[in-house]
């Protein structure tokens, strides 16, 4: 999804400026949580590099595969802050619940 080329279209309700920063924290908040799920007992620092690096990476492949997408820096701050999100809230909830 994060490869896909880029389509800005505001004929919908539910597209404003900056929705894709929005999608790529929302991406990664999943990605992290179900990483983190997956193997909860992962050191945060490997966590925390494994998915940096996942984000850096679709960022570089957006710009060298030409299809209308661009590497962007608030795309990689989204994309952390969205692990974050990720990680604390697997955290939080097994802390609550387990």
């Amino acid at each position: 999804m994060l490869l896909r080329p880029g389509e800005e279209n505001h004929e919908y309700w539910f597209m404003f400026s900056g929705i894709d920063k929005v999608l790529h924290l929302s991406i990664f908040a999943a990605l992290g949580f179900s990483f983190i799920a997956a193997f909860p007992k992962i050191k945060f620092s490997y966590f925390f590099q494994i998915i940096l690096l996942y984000a850096f990476l679709t960022e570089i492949l957006q710009e060298e595969m030409g299809l209308g997408r661009s590497m962007e820096t608030l795309d990689i701050v989204a994309d952390t802050i969205g692990c974050l999100l990720g990680y604390y809230t697997y955290k939080e909830l097994v802390k609550r619940f387990f």
